[in-house]
C-alpha cells in the first residue's frame, strides 16, 4: 500500500489485486481496470467534492466512491445497500477531474457503474419506482406531453395558488419529490413560437449550424433558444433546427437507465446528419456534455456514427468564443456574476469562454463568485430524487451569491437557472436569473435587463 494510502482513512484497508476477477453480475466488470488505477489517493479532489464538502465523510469523496467500486469490482466488498448509497449521493458534477492532478475519468467511472449497479439482480434498483417510469422518463424527455402537463400549473400561477402553496408551506404535506418538483418551477411566461426550421446570417455567413433544442430545456426555456438563434444569427451563422431531434439522453443515462438512452442517442446522430453543418450547437451544459460523450458511452456498430456526430457539438459559448464574437453595442448597467454550471466547467472543460463573451458587454461589471465551481445542487433531476442533499448545495450557494452584491446571476445550463431561482425564491430575494446569451442577445437588441 503506498503512503498516501495509509495516510487517510480510507474505506476499505486490504491488499488490491492487480487484476480482476471475474464476477458474474458484477457492477464494475465492464469498466477498463486501468481506470481505477489511475487514482492514488491523494485526495486533492476531496475539497472539491461537494458532498464531501457538505458531509465530510471519506466514503462520499471522490476517492472513497472510486476504493468502494474497485473493492466491489474486485469482490472484496459486498454491493449492499450502504456502498450504493454512498455512490448513488455522488452528483456527478466532474469537479473531482478538475481537481486530480493525475487525470482521473471520474465520470468514465461512475456513469458506467451505476448504469451496471441498475442492471444487476438484487431487488434494489432505484428507477424501478413510478417517479422514475412516469414523471423522469415519461414525462421529461417528451416535450408535447411535458408542455400538457404545465397547463394546471400555469392555471395555479395564474390564480396565485402557487404563491399560496409556498407561502404557507403546504408543499411540504406532498411527496417529497413531487413537493419539490412544485417548487422548481419558474414563472411560465408564455411561450415563444417553435423555431423555424431555417434561419438565415445576419450579413456575410461565417458558418452553418444546427441549434439542439432538448426536451425540458425547449418547453422551460425556448425564449434561450430564440436569443441563441437571434446571437448566431448576429455572427454570421445560418442555423438550423431539425424538429426529429429528441432528448439527449442524460436523465435515463445518469439514472441508470442505459438502453432508453442508447435508443436517443441513436434518434439525434440520425437527425443531425452533422457532416452537413459546421457544428451542433447546445446552449445546456448537461446536455451539450452528454451529446460530447456519445462516441465512448456504447461499444457497437454504431459508435463510430456517434463519435463523428460528438465531434461536432459544440457549447454555444465555446463556438462563439473560437468564432470570434462581433461585439454588442447595447449598454447593460447592471453588476452580475457568474455561477459555472458543472457540465460546462468540469465535463466540458470550458471556464474562460462564457467569462471572455460576457466581458464584451458595454455597461455589465462581472463580479467573482466565490466556489463558482461548487455544484448547486441541480445536477440534471439530483434535485428532485436527492433534495436533502440538494437542498444544502442550493443554500450553500444562495450565501455565496448574495455575498457578492451582485442582482444578476448568469449561467449556461437550464438545470441551474431553475435551481438556484428557485433557491432565490424560497428565500425571497429578488434577482435575475440568466444565461450569458440572453445578455448577450438583450446588447445586441439594444434592450435593458428587466427585473420583476
Amino acid at each position: 500500500m503506498s503512503s498516501a494510502e495509509s495516510q487517510t482513512s480510507l474505506p476499505i484497508a486490504m491488499p488490491v489485486p492487480t487484476t480482476v476477477p471475474t464476477v458474474r453480475q458484477n457492477p464494475g466488470e465492464g469498466i477498463e481496470y486501468g481506470l481505477f488505477l489511475d487514482c492514488v489517493h491523494c485526495g486533492l479532489c476531496t475539497a472539491a467534492c461537494p458532498t464531501y464538502a457538505e458531509l465530510g465523510n471519506e466514503n462520499d469523496s471522490p476517492r472513497g466512491r472510486i476504493y468502494l467500486m474497485r473493492a466491489v469490482t474486485d469482490g472484496r466488498l459486498e454491493m449492499n445497500h450502504e456502498v450504493r448509497r454512498h455512490l448513488e449521493l455522488c452528483l456527478d458534477c466532474r469537479a473531482c477531474e478538475t481537481a486530480c492532478p493525475s487525470g482521473v475519468q471520474y465520470g468514465k467511472l461512475i456513469e458506467p457503474f451505476r448504469v451496471a449497479m441498475e442492471q444487476t439482480a438484487d431487488g434494489q434498483q432505484k428507477t424501478n419506482d413510478w417517479f422514475h417510469r412516469w414523471i423522469l422518463f415519461g414525462l421529461f424527455p417528451n416535450r408535447d406531453k411535458l408542455r400538457l402537463s404545465l397547463v394546471p400549473a400555469r392555471i395555479a400561477q395564474l390564480l396565485r395558488l402557487d404563491k399560496l402553496l409556498l407561502g404557507t408551506g403546504m408543499w411540504k404535506a406532498l411527496p417529497p419529490r413531487l413537493g419539490r418538483l412544485l417548487t422548481m418551477l419558474p414563472k411560465l411566461e408564455k411561450t415563444p413560437p417553435p423555431l423555424p426550421p431555417v434561419l438565415p446570417a445576419i450579413g456575410q455567413q461565417r458558418a452553418r449550424v444546427a441549434l439542439f433544442i432538448g426536451c425540458v430545456a425547449d418547453v422551460m426555456f425556448r425564449k434561450t433558444h430564440w436569443a441563441t438563434a437571434r446571437v448566431l444569427q448576429e455572427n454570421g451563422c445560418e442555423v438550423i433546427v431539425n424538429s426529429t431531434q429528441a432528448c439527449c439522453g442524460a436523465i435515463h443515462f445518469h439514472a441508470g437507465s442505459d438502453a432508453p438512452a442508447r435508443e436517443l442517442a441513436d434518434t439525434n446522430t440520425a437527425a443531425f446528419q452533422a457532416d452537413d453543418v459546421d457544428a451542433v450547437i447546445v446552449n445546456v451544459a448537461g446536455c451539450g456534455s452528454m451529446l460530447k460523450d456519445y462516441g465512448h458511452l456504447w461499444n457497437d456498430g454504431q459508435q463510430e456514427e456517434r463519435a463523428r456526430f460528438a465531434a461536432k457539438v459544440k457549447d454555444i459559448n465555446e463556438f462563439l468564443d473560437e468564432l470570434g464574437l462581433i461585439p454588442p453595442t447595447g449598454e447593460l448597467n447592471v453588476t452580475a456574476t457568474y455561477h459555472d454550471a458543472c457540465h460546462l466547467a468540469h465535463a466540458q472543460q470550458i471556464r474562460e469562454a462564457p467569462r471572455s463573451l460576457l466581458a464584451r458587454i458595454p455597461g455589465l461589471t462581472l463580479v467573482d463568485l466565490p466556489e463558482s465551481e461548487l455544484c448547486c445542487g441541480a445536477a440534471g433531476t439530483y434535485n428532485l430524487t436527492e433534495p436533502e442533499m440538494a437542498g444544502r448545495l442550493s443554500r450553500r450557494k444562495m450565501n455565496n451569491i448574495l455575498g457578492t452584491g451582485a442582482r444578476v446571476v448568469v449561467t449556461a445550463n437550464a438545470g441551474c437557472l431553475m435551481q438556484i431561482a428557485c433557491e432565490a425564491r424560497m428565500q425571497g430575494e429578488v434577482l435575475k436569473i440568466m444565461h450569458p446569451i440572453e445578455l448577450l442577445d438583450l446588447s445586441y437588441q439594444g434592450k435593458p435587463v428587466e427585473f420583476y
